[in-house]
């Protein structure tokens, strides 16, 4: 039971969270019965969700990876959704500890978990902001944002599994101002779930997360790729996330079952 005073937050736990859903599927413990109830449902339908959310997962690290690789120092990462193994700021600061990295989420719960959680961390250079991604120049505007990130340089946009969690908004309205702020040779780092193929499980899990309250929508691969707009595609371009430049050795051997695809473009000169 949470105690009410003048730093309450109403975490509901009595609904399910896209964000303590997804650690469920991690194996993670930040989640609750409402939460592990939805996820068991969605998991019903689809087995392979563990399976995609750690793909997913991977596919965030390895591009952290390359783009901290290429200089780039500052990262902007919105809908973080709650830490869990191998973060942005852990990625990123272990190959370059002067990497700045700024998570945004508006909900309160994540925000709570993510501050709790990231507290005993020592990264000076790493902040939890509030903020929603329906609004992306209050984000660009927000002036914890304007303190961690420097526009006028290269920085890296996460928009990662988090664009189907708006349905209600044309995603183009929402990703466009965030490629127009960004300086050349910066990056754009995006996941979408897709409905292309297990098209009949993919729709039995997006209604299990509305029945949960947490309303959300697949793309097809198009649509999905239109969200970069006219920024350079990296190597190998949209794909199925294990493909994304994989770890040499590795094998995803559930391919066809990975529902999600991902990419990262480059800003040119």
């Amino acid at each position: 039971m949470v105690n009410e005073g003048p730093g309450h937050v109403d975490l509901k736990v009595h609904l399910a969270h896209p964000a303590r859903m997804y650690d469920y599927y991690l194996g993670g413990k930040d989640n609750f019965a409402a939460d592990r109830e939805a996820a068991e449902k969605a998991l019903a339908a689809a087995p392979e969700i563990r399976a995609i959310a750690r793909e997913n997962r991977a596919f965030m690290q390895r591009a952290v990876t390359h783009i901290v690789s290429a200089g780039i120092r500052q990262f902007l990462d919105i809908g973080t959704g709650l830490p869990t193994g191998r973060n942005v700021h852990e990625v990123a600061q272990d190959y370059a500890p002067d990497a700045r990295v700024a998570y945004v989420d508006n909900d309160r719960i994540v925000q709570v978990h993510a501050r709790a959680l990231l507290s005993g961390q020592g990264r000076g250079e790493t902040r939890v902001i509030a903020a929603d991604i329906r609004e992306p120049d209050v984000i660009l505007n927000h002036p914890d944002v304007r303190e961690m990130i420097d526009f006028t340089a290269p920085v890296a946009i996460m928009l990662v599994s988090v664009l189907q969690f708006v349905p209600d908004r044309d995603p183009e309205e929402l990703v466009a101002p965030l490629r127009e702020a960004m300086a050349p040779g910066s990056y754009l780092v995006l996941s979408h779930p897709t409905h292309d193929f297990r098209r009949e499980q993919v729709h039995q899990v997006v209604d299990t997360y509305n029945k949960a309250k947490a309303p959300a929508i697949t793309r097809t691969r198009p649509e999905i790729e239109r969200l970069f707009g006219d920024l350079e595609m990296i190597e190998p371009g949209l794909v199925q996330v294990p493909l994304w430049r994989p770890e040499p050795g590795s094998v995803c051997k559930d391919l066809g079952l990975i529902w999600m695809y991902g990419g990262v473009a480059r800003k040119p000169a």
